[in-house]
């Protein structure tokens, strides 16, 4: 059923549907817009790309009115409007996802959608026409949807799914969507996708922020660049490529993947896997009888679809988890029932995929962040931290990493996504792990973010680590691993050599008969 069209000016009759005229805004001494001009036009995909830290989310804050320009002007429909807050956006039919989702947990995705607008019977709401509502809204955009799951049990491309359609709930014929696609597997990428298409066919007009250049040239039908808080410069579809977005994005040359050629040669096994199995936290199993060997001076990639047991395997690893069956050797030592503190001192390391809730204390400084993880022995002595260890401490993980910072005594929320990864990547490795497991380490990190965060990853290979890689990029896996082990439905479905075609990767992903290379004599 075609989405029906929303309330907005006749076709061709404004100029810019939204956008900004000379807008800045500051920060304190941070100067995140700086005269900053954007036209949107009426039912297109506007993509806005930029390093992180280029002004983008706080473009697009005052955009939704969460804040206010210092100078310039906020357009809608070719007029200049001021936005007091949300509420006069939404008003305006403006809607925003953010990369952090409102989603409540506690909630149903029906109680979800429809909190704070929610149909009235009397004095209570009416939950059998809020449940028409949402019905009905679900089947206009093409989406399925068990609108009595708990959020809290629902995947992130579900929550996704229900947030832009809580906009559509509201009103709202512009969307505006922060990094949407940054937490989704590739085949719920393409399917978010689709959906903002139909979207924009349907006559909404949609601002699309994203690190993805692949998803900007598909779907964009204008590109606006930003970087250091400036426009850059817009495009066109067709006008530019992804070399040539690359190019501007950064403003110079990223850093030059490595050369592979001259790297050690791959050692002995040191972590060695068996008949692992384990659930998940309502108890449904999520891994069954997963085994591979992870070699000294290699990377292993692991792929799988969201959902079909990666977080559980990398949790069980860890030690977060307690597996319900089979072993994990670690150098020839049974570690499955040892605790994360005892894994730890036997060399495991972990990068989490959610770096401001597992991997910093954002509202800490760089030096707390830098020495959260060593022992008191390397800091000082007798209990008492050394000023002059700590110091040394904080610089190496600092400057291995290449972190951009001001000073050292800064928080961690300072410092751009790209940034805050490195820290936590530079502290995870700076004592030569024996494994590393590192999960999804270049989530919503810009072009040359993730350049500097591979070379960090190849390092460590280099110096010894055995590394496994949890990643939801298949260019990613590519790029880095040696091998790359396939999950599907919390199985092992194959395992292949890193350069394996995409397809073949991608047809063991989704649990399509494949012909796979078996793990032998790793």
């Amino acid at each position: 059923m075609p989405i029906p069209p929303p309330s907005t000016p006749a076709a061709g009759s404004v100029t810019c549907r939204i956008g900004a005229r000379g807008v800045s805004r500051s920060f304190g001494s941070v100067r995140a817009n700086i005269d900053v001009s954007l036209t949107v036009r009426q039912a297109s995909v506007h993509a806005i790309v930029g390093e992180n830290g280029a002004g983008k989310s706080t473009l697009m804050r005052m955009l939704y009115g969460l804040d206010i320009p210092d100078t310039g002007a906020i357009l809608v429909d070719d007029d200049e409007v001021t936005f007091s807050g949300p509420r006069d956006a939404i008003a305006r039919g403006i809607g925003l996802v953010q990369q952090e989702l409102a989603i409540i947990p506690e909630l149903t995705l029906l109680e979800n959608l429809v909190l704070g607008a929610e149909p009235r019977a009397g004095l209570v709401w009416n939950r059998k026409q809020a449940l028409l509502s949402a019905t009905e809204l679900a089947t206009t955009v093409g989406v399925e949807i068990d609108w009595n799951l708990s959020a809290a049990h629902a995947s992130i491309a579900l929550q996704q799914q229900v947030e832009i359609l809580r906009l559509l709930y509201r009103g709202a014929n512009v969307l505006i969507l922060d990094e949407p696609t940054a937490v989704l597997a590739p085949a719920q990428a393409a399917e978010l996708l689709r959906l903002l298409l139909s979207l924009r066919d349907a006559g909404r007009t949609v601002i699309f922020i994203s690190h993805k250049l692949d998803e900007v040239i598909e779907i964009a039908d204008d590109i606006t660049i930003l970087r250091s808080g400036r426009t850059v410069s817009s495009f066109r579809r067709g006008e530019i490529d992804r070399a040539g977005l690359t190019e501007l994005i950064i403003g110079d040359r990223a850093p030059d993947e490595r050369d592979d050629a001259d790297r050690p040669a791959i050692g002995e096994a040191v972590l060695i896997v068996d008949g692992l199995s384990a659930s998940d936290d309502r108890g449904i199993p999520r891994l069954s009888e997963v085994g591979f060997r992870l070699h000294r001076g290699e990377i292993v990639g692991v792929a799988a679809v969201a959902g079909n047991g990666q977080e559980e395997l990398a949790e069980a690893l860890l030690g977060v988890r307690a597996a319900s069956a089979g072993s994990i050797r670690l150098d020839g030592t049974e570690i499955r029932r040892a605790t994360v503190r005892e894994r730890r001192r036997l060399g495991v390391r972990y990068v989490s995929a959610d770096r401001k809730r597992e991997g910093l204390g954002v509202d800490l400084s760089l030096v707390d962040n830098a020495i959260a993880s060593s022992g008191l022995s390397q800091l000082g002595r007798a209990g008492w931290l050394s000023r002059a260890a700590v110091g040394a401490r904080t610089r190496a993980v600092l400057e291995r990493a290449a972190v951009r910072f001001g000073t050292a005594k800064d928080p961690a929320s300072s410092l751009s996504g790209g940034n805050q990864q490195r820290v936590v990547i530079g502290r995870e490795t700076i004592d030569e792990p024996r494994v590393l497991i590192a999960s999804q380490p270049t989530r919503g990190v810009d072009v040359r973010g993730i350049g500097y965060i591979h070379e960090l990853l190849r390092q460590a290979r280099d110096d010894g680590a055995a590394i496994l890689l949890f990643s939801e990029e298949l260019d990613e896996l590519h790029a880095l691993a040696d091998r790359i082990v396939v999950l599907c439905q919390g199985r092992v479905a194959g395992t292949l050599p890193g350069d394996a075609p995409r397809t073949r990767v991608g047809s063991l992903m989704l649990g399509e008969s494949a012909t796979t290379t078996k793990e032998e004599g790793r």
